[in-house]
């Protein structure tokens, strides 16, 4: 886990946005920066995924959450509808056997299939289970800009339903149109917090996000899986309806906050998508069309569409932590084949260095929000402190050179100024780099 290891992350939140790596039906839609990686073995289960990660000896410690897209996989696939009753009583018992087996929460997608054909009512039945098994709910919302202000009320209202404790992921006001909602989405969540509602949320510090292409399509394209997309996608008829469907909700300007991450195409790579519009002779949006097809729904994009202003606004907020809603990478071997956004190389070295520059809140909480504040959020116990008694992971940085290196030109680069890591009182990266000792644990 180089591109964690060298940002001092000693542990890593998996399962994230509705994706966990199991339970795994067949059915399941794996995010396009897994597919093409190497992962040993096979597995089901939790249980099954939890032995080949303690076989393989991670480096840092790792908590598992558990997607509730592998759940509505594994019960009724890739269905644009609701589930009834049933199902959702079949997800709950999914769940509660995946915690039983290892699983701390759950998380929901709520942009991504299946995840937004979901009721809140179902994602309530979830959460009753994960209260009652003090496990926590985490949330990628159904909207992050337009409806931000509906989708945080959403979320809240299953948290007062059911008491189960709440993050909310990856907090923003995605669209210059949204950008003055900010004040008002902070002051949901701090109402909340005074009326007892255990909830907090996570930032990373870059005005981009990214996550897959077909993120852009309409729902009802989303629907039946993957291949069902590409059939779509290769059916005249059907594209016609597509390209009119994208047309009617973004206009030529949205689409200039568009940059293209991994695609087969290598000189395509952190473009924006206007500009590969232009090397094809084609418009902006059959040329996502023709990149998510010829990619087979593996392309990746960054979207630019964040206030800067805002984005030090909300990590201000005394409940909001650190998070690089990144997947692991490497310099060399599978993990280097993506580009991806340099929030996966950079993003707490990148906080660290605005702390010290006076840029946002002061160095003492940076470090809280990166520590305590998150193991007290989740439960991490003995961890996010130094304090005699706890577990010893351990972060020396050098405060005059630490900074981030990567850029959305050049993703993968590793931070400078972290000076060790200790994991679980274990040396695992020095001056010379990584040791090679792996010490991180099952949470």
């Amino acid at each position: 886990a180089p591109s964690k290891l060298f940002q001092g992350i000693t542990t890593e939140i998996v399962g994230n946005c509705g994706a966990s790596a199991a339970p795994l039906a067949d059915a399941a839609w794996l995010p396009s920066d897994w597919r093409d990686q190497a992962y040993p073995g096979a597995w089901r289960s939790v249980a099954d995924y939890r032995r080949l990660l303690e076989q393989a000896r991670p480096a840092p410690n790792v908590m598992l959450l558990i997607g509730h897209g592998k759940l509505r996989a594994w019960v009724m696939g890739y269905q644009a509808r609701p589930a009834t009753a049933d199902e959702r009583r079949a997800m709950a018992r999914l769940l509660e056997q995946s915690m039983d087996e290892g699983g701390r929460g759950f998380s929901t997608g709520l942009i991504y299939p299946p995840g937004m054909f979901a009721e809140p009512e179902e994602f309530a039945d979830l959460a009753r289970v994960a209260a009652r098994r003090d496990g926590i709910y985490t949330t990628h919302m159904r909207s992050e800009g337009k409806n931000l202000l509906e989708a945080i009320e959403e979320t809240l209202a299953i948290a007062r339903q059911t008491g189960v404790r709440l993050e909310i992921s990856h907090l923003k006001t995605s669209g210059r149109n949204n950008w003055s909602k900010v004040e008002a989405a902070l002051e949901l969540i701090r109402c909340a917090r005074a009326a007892g509602l255990d909830v907090a949320a996570d930032r990373y510090p870059y005005t981009a996000g990214n996550t897959d292409l077909d993120v852009i399509l309409p729902a009802w394209a989303q629907e039946g899986g993957r291949d069902a997309v590409l059939r779509r996608l290769r059916d005249p008829e059907e594209r016609a309806r597509l390209r009119q469907d994208m047309a009617a909700v973004r206009s030529a300007d949205d689409w200039k906050g568009v940059v293209i991450g991994s695609t087969a195409e290598a000189s395509f790579r952190g473009r924006p998508l206007p500009e590969v519009a232009h090397a094809l002779g084609v418009d902006a949006i059959e040329a996502a069309l023709r990149l998510m097809e010829g990619d087979e729904l593996k392309t990746s994009a960054f979207f630019f569409g964040m206030s800067e202003d805002n984005m030090w606004k909300i990590l201000a907020e005394p409940y909001i932590m650190l998070g690089s809603d990144a997947s692991l990478r490497s310099t060399k071997g599978p993990l280097s084949r993506d580009f991806p956004h340099p929030r996966a190389y950079g993003a707490f070295p990148r906080f660290l260095r605005a702390a010290l520059d006076g840029k946002t809140v002061s160095l003492p909480e940076a470090i809280r929000k990166m520590t305590s504040l998150p193991a007290d959020h989740f439960r991490l116990k003995g961890r996010g402190r130094v304090v005699a008694g706890t577990y010893a992971d351990l972060v020396v940085f050098d405060p005059n050179t630490v900074t981030d290196v990567a850029t959305y030109a050049v993703p993968h680069a590793l931070t400078q100024g972290i000076e060790c890591v200790m994991v679980n009182g274990i040396p695992t990266l020095d001056r010379n780099g990584l040791t090679g000792r792996r010490a991180g644990r099952i949470l």
